[in-house]
C-alpha cells in the first residue's frame, strides 16, 4: 500500500502540471521576457502565484488603453522594472470633435509617479492625451535614460516643449508627433539638439505648420548615422529633400515634404540620383503637392516598397497607375479617393500581395458634393476591382458615395479573411443605391463570411437585422463602430448577447435607449469602454447603471445644463482607480 502510494506521489510530482509550475523563478522570468503581447501576458500571469510573480517581474513594457482604468500609482506597485509604457487617454471620438476641449487624460499626473518610480524609464508611446510644454520639460529632466517619445492625437504643447526634449534627452532615439495639436511657433526647436548628440533613429514632425531651421536639420541629419525614418513637413523643398537624401542613404522610411515645383532644384537627375542612392527604402509617405513631374524620381525606390502613403496627395488614376508599376511587394496602400475607380483598378494590377488599404475622402466636408453624389470618388466597382486582385487583403477602411450589398458580398467572397472591415458610405443612411433595400445583407456577408473580424465599422441605411447577424456571427469582433443605424433597443442588445470579445462598443446618432444600456450589465466588465452620443439615454437610465455597476466609472457629459433629463454623451468604462478626480464640471461621474 505505502509503495502504491509512492508511485502515485512520484507520478504526481512529474506530471507535466507540476514540473511546469515547479520552474525556478529565474529561469521562468528568463523565459517571460521573449513573450511580448501585453496580452498574452496578462494570461501568464493568471496561470498561478509564481507565474503571476514572474510576470511582474520580467515585463518592462505596460500598455494602457484607458489611462482612468487604472492609476499610476497602482501600475508602479504592480511593474517595479517597466521602462516602456503606452499610454491611451480620451476617447476616439475625441478625433471627431465629439468630446469637448478640457476633457481631461493629463499626462503630469503620470509622469510625476514614474519620476520616483522608474528613474530608469526610457520610451513613452502616448495616444489622445494632454501633453503641457511643462509635462515635456519635466520628463526631459527626470528620465536621464529616456531614449523615444510618441505623441498621437496629442495636444496642450508647443514645439518650445520638443525644445526642452531636444536639449536634455541626450540618448534620444525617436520623436514622433503624430495628427497632433501643437502650436507651433516656428521651426527652432531643431536647433536645440546639441553639436555632439548623434543617436537619432526616427524622427516625425510631418504635421507642424511652420517652416524648419533646415540647416538645423541637415546638420542632424549628417551627425546621425543610425536614423531610418524622417519624415518632414510640407515647407520642405523638394532641393532640401535631396541634400537631405544624400546625408542620409541608410533611411528606410522618409515623409517627403513639398513635391512640387522647386526653382532652387539643381536638376531633374540630381533628384533621382539622390533617391536611386537609398536602397533600403520599404516606407513612402506624406507626398505634398505632388507634381506628375517629379514622380519618376521615386521609380528607383519603389522595387522594395511594403507601404505607400498618399493620404494627403490629390493623385490621378493614371499617376497612380504609373507609380504603382513600379511597387511589386507593396503590402499597404493609403489613398485618397481623387483616384477614383480607375486608379483601385491599377491597384489590382500591379498589388498583388496588398493587406492593407485605405482609401480616405478628399473632401469629407463637401456636404453639397455629397448629397449630390458628384465630384470625384470611389464606388463598389473600385472596391470589388481590389478585391479581386488582390486576395491577401485583410484590412480596410474605405471611404465611398454609394455601394451595394451584392459588391460587398463580393468582396468578402474573393477575401474571406479580414480582419478589419470599416466601410463608411458617406451618404448618411444610405441604401443600396441599386435595389433601394438596407444595406443590412452587405454587413451580414462580412460576419458570416470573415471568421476572424475583430474590428468593424458599420454605415449606409440598416435595421435592426444587420445587428442581429453580427450578434449571431461576429464571435471574434473586439471593436464595433455604428453611426446613424438600427431601428429599435433590439438591435444593440444583439449585439452585446451575442459577441463573447467585444472589448469597444462605439455608438453615435443610432435610436438605442435606456433598454439598449442596461442589456449590457454583464458585459461590460468584461469591455474595455462603451461610448454613447446623440441616442435616446435618460439620466435615469444612466444613473441605474451606475448603481447595478458600482465597479464600472459612468460618465455623462453635460453641455447643455438645462436639459436634466437627457444624456447626450455616455462614457462607460472598467476602473480599478474608482471615479477620477479631475473630472471637469462638464462631465457628471455617476
Amino acid at each position: 500500500m505505502a509503495i502504491k502510494k509512492k508511485k502515485e506521489l512520484d507520478t504526481e510530482e512529474k506530471s507535466p502540471e507540476n514540473r511546469i509550475l515547479s520552474f525556478p523563478d529565474e529561469v521562468l522570468e528568463r523565459v517571460l521576457i521573449f513573450v511580448k503581447c501585453h496580452k498574452d501576458r496578462s494570461a501568464v500571469s493568471l496561470v498561478c502565484r509564481d507565474w503571476y510573480n514572474a510576470e511582474r517581474w520580467s515585463r518592462t513594457h505596460v500598455f494602457i488603453g484607458n489611462c482612468y482604468s487604472v492609476s499610476p500609482e497602482m501600475v508602479a506597485r504592480r511593474f517595479p522594472n517597466i521602462r516602456s509604457v503606452t499610454l491611451k487617454g480620451k476617447p476616439r471620438f475625441y478625433d471627431f470633435n465629439l468630446v469637448p476641449p478640457n476633457w481631461g487624460a493629463d499626462l503630469h499626473p503620470w509622469l510625476v509617479v514614474f519620476a520616483s518610480a522608474y528613474p530608469f524609464l526610457e520610451e513613452f508611446r502616448l495616444k489622445r492625451m494632454t501633453v503641457t510644454d511643462e509635462s515635456l520639460d519635466f520628463l526631459a529632466r527626470s528620465f536621464p535614460e529616456f531614449k523615444a517619445l510618441s505623441l498621437v492625437s496629442c495636444d496642450g504643447f508647443s514645439t518650445d516643449g520638443l525644445a526642452s526634449i531636444a536639449t536634455y534627452c541626450r540618448n534620444l532615439t525617436e520623436l514622433d508627433i503624430q495628427e497632433s495639436g501643437i502650436d507651433d511657433l516656428g521651426g527652432s526647436w531643431l536647433s536645440c539638439f546639441p553639436d555632439s548628440f548623434t543617436s537619432l533613429e526616427a524622427l516625425n514632425f510631418a504635421n507642424l505648420h511652420s517652416e524648419v531651421n533646415f540647416d538645423a536639420l541637415e546638420r542632424l541629419v549628417a551627425r546621425c548615422k543610425s536614423l531610418k525614418v524622417l519624415k518632414v513637413n510640407k515647407h520642405v523643398t523638394l532641393e532640401q529633400i535631396r541634400r537631405l537624401l544624400v546625408r542620409s542613404p541608410q533611411l528606410t522610411e522618409l515623409g517627403t515634404g513639398s513635391f512640387s515645383q522647386d526653382q532652387k532644384l539643381r536638376s531633374d537627375a540630381d533628384l533621382e540620383s539622390a533617391f536611386s542612392n537609398c536602397k533600403n527604402f520599404n516606407t513612402l509617405s506624406g507626398l505634398w503637392e505632388v507634381s506628375s513631374v517629379y514622380l519618376p524620381a521615386l521609380y528607383p525606390v519603389c522595387a522594395n516598397l511594403t507601404f505607400l502613403n498618399l493620404s494627403y496627395t490629390a493623385l490621378q488614376s493614371t499617376e497612380l497607375a504609373k507609380l504603382l508599376q513600379n511597387c511589386p511587394l507593396l503590402r499597404r496602400l493609403w489613398v485618397l479617393d481623387t483616384v477614383e475607380d480607375k486608379g483601385l483598378e491599377a491597384v489590382a494590377s500591379s498589388c498583388h500581395l496588398l493587406e492593407e488599404l485605405r482609401v480616405f475622402p478628399a473632401d469629407p466636408f463637401d456636404q453639397e458634393v455629397i448629397m449630390e453624389g458628384g465630384g470625384s470618388g470611389v464606388t463598389e466597382s473600385g472596391f470589388v476591382a481590389v478585391s479581386e486582385g488582390c486576395p491577401n487583403l485583410h484590412y480596410v477602411l474605405y471611404f465611398c458615395r454609394q455601394m451595394t450589398n451584392a459588391a460587398v458580398a463580393t468582396v468578402v467572397r474573393n477575401c474571406p479573411n479580414f480582419t478589419h472591415f470599416r466601410l463608411c458610405i458617406m451618404n448618411m443612411c444610405q441604401p443600396d443605391y441599386l435595389t433601394n433595400e438596407p444595406m443590412d445583407e452587405a454587413f451580414g456577408s462580412v460576419v458570416k463570411t470573415c471568421s476572424k473580424l475583430q474590428r468593424l465599422a458599420v454605415s449606409g441605411l440598416l435595421t435592426d437585422r444587420a445587428f442581429e447577424y453580427i450578434g449571431t456571427y461576429a464571435k471574434n469582433l473586439e471593436t464595433l463602430s455604428v453611426a446613424f443605424a438600427g431601428s429599435s433597443d433590439r438591435g444593440m442588445q444583439c449585439v452585446l448577447e451575442g459577441c463573447p470579445k467585444l472589448r469597444k462598443l462605439e455608438i453615435r446618432d443610432c435610436p438605442f435607449g435606456n433598454a439598449a444600456l442596461l442589456s449590457g450589465l454583464e458585459r461590460y466588465e468584461s469591455m474595455r469602454s462603451l461610448w454613447m452620443s446623440a441616442c435616446n439615454l435618460t439620466m435615469n437610465g444612466c444613473q441605474l447603471l451606475a448603481r447595478k455597476m458600482p465597479r464600472l466609472n459612468v460618465e455623462v457629459i453635460k453641455e447643455d445644463e438645462s436639459d436634466d433629463m437627457h444624456a447626450e454623451k455616455v462614457y462607460v468604462y472598467r476602473s480599478v482607480a474608482g471615479p477620477r478626480r479631475d473630472a471637469p464640471p462638464f462631465v457628471l461621474t455617476l
